[in-house]
């Protein structure tokens, strides 16, 4: 086990950033709920979706503030794998769950044919899955040359995930409403502009960075934060947005 010496403004930037993404994740929990009813009934499991994903990663936003704070003492933080360090496991956890429930929610949102959903979401769910399971032995390992093979690894499925998004639902996209088609499209970028942080953070050591330096760890709890925020919050919010532009269509009233 190994401690990073923290100043008392370090402290408080992580403090401060993992405080904002656990209140984020409460309240885009609290709103996509209680927006339930300004949806058509048959869009309202993409809703319930979000706010899963945004409940799952506020546990496990708090889990790591107490970890953090756990592992915090006399100006320095203990980081490795051992009892009483500062847990990073608890961000795999929450993403081998949310991300393919994030990519579930795009599917379900577009209430495409069956046989076309299913295909997508048999697809796109094992892909993402593997992306995060085979990302965590490089996130924990100290060894750059290992980091960088499970992060090529990690890529794989990340590509493939591109592709079902950006050619095979794009075949999906004719036959929806005015609008639709384009916000899918800013979606598909939000997703790549966020999913593109996390491996930025994830290759601070490797950049020349060292993994034990103050700066890097508090560059990566705000990389992989702001990341989760836009990835989660942000994209729920686009997904409230799309469910309100077609059930508009298919005759709601537009200032219900």
């Amino acid at each position: 086990m190994n401690s990073i010496s923290l100043s008392a403004d370090q402290f408080g930037i992580v403090y401060n950033i993992l405080s904002f993404g656990l209140v984020s994740m409460l309240a885009c929990t609290i709103y996509t709920l209680v927006s339930q009813s300004r949806v058509l009934p048959k869009y309202r499991t993409a809703l319930v979706m979000s706010s899963m994903v945004t409940f799952i990663a506020a546990y496990h936003y708090m889990r790591i503030f107490n970890s953090f704070e756990d592992s915090f003492a006399d100006g320095a933080v203990k980081v490795g794998t051992g009892a009483g360090a500062f847990n990073e496991g608890y961000r795999y956890v929450d993403w081998i769950l949310t991300v393919p429930l994030l990519l579930v929610e795009v599917v379900a949102v577009l209430a495409l044919a069956k046989a076309a959903a299913s295909s997508l979401i048999n697809r796109l769910v094992p892909a993402s899955a593997a992306m995060i399971a085979l990302g965590y032995p490089g996130e924990i390992s100290t060894d750059n040359n290992t980091k960088v093979l499970w992060g090529v690894l990690s890529t794989i499925p990340f590509l493939y995930i591109l592709y079902v998004l950006f050619v095979e639902l794009s075949k999906s996209l004719d036959r929806q409403p005015a609008g639709v088609a384009a916000t899918v499209g800013r979606l598909r970028l939000l997703l790549i502009a966020t999913w593109g942080v996390y491996p930025i953070a994830y290759l601070l050591p490797i950049l020349g960075q060292d993994a034990l330096d103050p700066a890097a760890f508090v560059n990566r709890q705000i990389g992989y934060t702001i990341a989760d925020v836009l990835a989660k919050c942000v994209f729920g919010l686009t997904i409230l947005k799309i469910a309100k532009m077609k059930s508009v269509a298919e005759g709601m009233k537009d200032d219900h």
